[in-house]
């Protein structure tokens, strides 16, 4: 299909307000290798040239800054580079607008049912990956990878989330919530979700920026608890069309871990945790029982949004 005939598939609205200079889903689909290129090769690369390929007995805190300046500079400067190369107008692509209090106030509580449910998950999850790999070679060679990926996560994070003083304390809030919330929703909720949208159909759009997402965390035991969690940060930047709803979320979704992982140490951090048989259960009913009123809750979302946030649909 040539440039052209793509462009037509785009609303007279949308071609009058964003003038795209190519198609908006392969606009997507270039951002999200230039930047996993920029950010994973690019990013790693510079940190082994500045404080070697052992990170361990590296100045914390200057790691903490250079994690910071890499997300700013791989993640958030392409995106906002990006939009405004391929389109007239960036606003309406990344989302800018004020919400006002009740619908960050809905979102909230969707990510506080949201929280729990996927910790039982992962739960459930490690509990099947267990009992797999004790009657499968295939699924022992499998935890096997995961548990090494695991590990080497906690390693490098440990270290970053690791402090001593307030200040340290106030850096890592900033490095681990603050940053990434910003650069990663703006990139990732904000220009990729946006061109697919522009493509394809809303689902799919924040499907594949959601699995892209969860892809560029690296965490195998975590990969489908951070495709749902996504995906919920992707509904709510689509219903709401204000990228600082998803922004505040990732934000206390990590802030959430970093208090979590202040009291509990390691155990926190890693997703390895395999529960006993009974404890299986109570999480399986309590996973089954959250996912009900989590659906319940996108139910009513999609259905009183408009009206208990007193926002006009029509001016969206």
């Amino acid at each position: 299909m040539t440039e052209e005939n793509n462009n037509n598939n785009l609303s007279p609205q949308n071609k009058l307000s964003i003038e795209p200079t190519m198609h908006p889903g392969k606009a997507a689909v270039y951002a999200l290798f230039i930047v996993f290129f920029l950010y994973q090769f690019g990013g790693g690369l510079l940190q082994i040239l500045i404080f070697g390929f052992d990170v361990k007995d590296a100045n914390m805190n200057a790691l903490r800054l250079f994690t910071a300046g890499g997300q700013i500079l791989f993640i958030l400067a392409p995106a906002l580079i990006l939009a405004k190369l391929i389109y007239s107008d960036v606003t309406p692509i990344l989302r800018v607008k004020f919400p006002n209090w009740k619908e960050v106030i809905v979102f909230v509580i969707g990510l506080g049912i949201l929280t729990p449910l996927l910790q039982n998950f992962i739960y459930v999850q490690n509990f099947l990956i267990q009992k797999l790999s004790e009657t499968s070679r295939f699924f022992e060679l499998i935890k096997t990878f995961f548990d090494k990926m695991d590990k080497l996560l906690t390693n490098m994070y440990g270290g970053i989330l690791s402090t001593t003083s307030i200040f340290e304390m106030i850096l890592v809030i900033l490095v681990v919530a603050f940053v990434p919330a910003i650069c990663e929703e703006v990139f990732f909720r904000g220009f990729v979700q946006k061109s697919f949208e522009l493509s394809i159909k809303p689902f799919w759009a924040i499907f594949i920026t959601s699995f892209a997402f969860s892809l560029y965390h690296f965490n195998p035991y975590g990969f489908l608890a951070l495709l749902f969690l996504a995906m919920f940060l992707g509904f709510s930047v689509y219903i709401s069309k204000s990228i600082l709803i998803p922004i505040i979320l990732h934000f206390l979704n990590n802030f959430v871990s970093i208090i979590v992982y202040f009291i509990e140490g390691g155990e926190g951090l890693s997703n390895t945790v395999v529960v006993t048989s009974e404890e299986f259960s109570f999480n399986l009913i309590s996973l089954i029982l959250l996912s009900i009123i989590f659906f319940l809750f996108l139910f009513f979302v999609k259905k009183y949004y408009y009206k208990f946030t007193n926002i006009n649909k029509e001016i969206q």
